[in-house]
């Protein structure tokens, strides 16, 4: 039986949107999935003839009433939506793309869809809102409750994880202790044991030029970074470094090992996106649901003009439904 996905459509000015259509607009994705969509059939209406698709809305209430047909967007339609333009911070919008997304992770929780893919939100839009959260990650860990859940990457084979995300460099160094390298990479096998991943083998980027050349150029790698991997090798986790930065992720590219662990932000998201940038596509483990993401921003400079490619939506639902039947049914 085919997953059922529930996709929010994001922030209605963005172009989330044009590329849910762009997307659904795809037999293959059918093919593998029930998709069903969160969002405004207002707004996705008045991009048909931009995106130059012959499709049809069909109006649900519940997924169990999906006719999961291609040709025809399942949509349970938030309709409370002020007028608003592409391409414009709206606090109304951040409030809506809020919406959308917690009524997919209440759908995942009640098993009424078994994983969600998400369009991009905007930041400023969900501070005009007053909505609490920076980002997805922070909002389903919010209405999860969960404490710290752990950001991956997929990129063609190539798995990253995140020790930091939303930080800066300065902050981020300060959180590279050995207790926290431990338990990331205890959680991150976990991860990746519930998503169906055998002989599971990471390592651990390094942060300075050569991993610190013991010590030549830092000595995080020596105080923090190899203690936290030598406990969890401990731990019986297969995990290695740190190994250079320059060299790590090409490494696992092309098969040594089955994730990284990278220790910043932008250190695992040049790795990711200079691979194949519309196929990097985010999930978010350690929720009792399964969530994939693109890992690219809102566009306003080009939402509404049909032009935004929606390979990286198609890849997060494609991935969604690669990897739900192994997530659901685990605690």
């Amino acid at each position: 039986m085919k997953p059922i996905i529930a996709v929010t459509m994001g922030d209605p000015a963005g172009i989330g949107p044009e590329i849910t259509l762009g997307s659904l607009n795809k037999k293959e994705i059918y093919d593998i999935c029930t998709p069903v969509v969160i969002g405004n059939a207002r707004v996705l209406e008045s991009l048909f003839e931009v995106k130059e698709v012959d499709l049809k809305i069909n109006l649900i209430e519940k997924t169990s009433e999906a006719k999961g047909e291609y040709g025809t967007i399942d949509l349970i339609d938030f309709p409370d939506l002020p007028e608003y333009e592409f391409g414009q911070v709206n606090a109304a919008n951040g409030s809506a793309a809020f919406e959308y997304i917690k009524y997919a992770a209440e759908l995942c929780q009640s098993n009424e869809a078994q994983a969600m893919a998400t369009a991009p939100i905007n930041k400023e839009s969900l501070k005009a809102a007053k909505v609490p959260y920076i980002g997805h990650t922070e909002m389903l860990a919010g209405v999860a409750k969960i404490d710290d859940p752990l950001t991956m990457f997929e990129v063609r084979n190539m798995r990253i994880f995140f020790l930091t995300r939303h930080l800066s460099l300065k902050d981020a160094i300060g959180q590279m202790t050995k207790e926290r390298v431990h338990d990331y990479l205890v959680r991150c096998d976990a991860a990746l044991q519930k998503l169906g991943v055998e002989n599971r083998t990471f390592a651990v980027a390094g942060l300075n030029p050569h991993s610190g050349e013991n010590g030549l150029f830092g000595t995080e790698e020596m105080d923090e970074i190899k203690p936290g991997i030598e406990l969890a090798q401990k731990s019986g986790i297969d995990a290695v470094g740190p190994v250079p930065a320059d060299s790590v992720f090409f490494q696992a590219l092309n098969g040594r090992y089955d994730a990284v662990l990278s220790l910043y932000h932008d250190q695992g998201h040049i790795a990711a996106k200079m691979t194949d940038f519309h196929r990097t596509i985010s999930i978010t483990n350690g929720l009792p649901f399964l969530r994939t993401s693109v890992d690219h921003g809102t566009a306003f400079d080009i939402a509404g003009q049909g032009i935004a490619s929606s390979v990286s939506m198609e890849e997060s639902i494609k991935l969604a439904a690669k990897y739900a039947p192994h997530f659901v049914g685990q605690e």
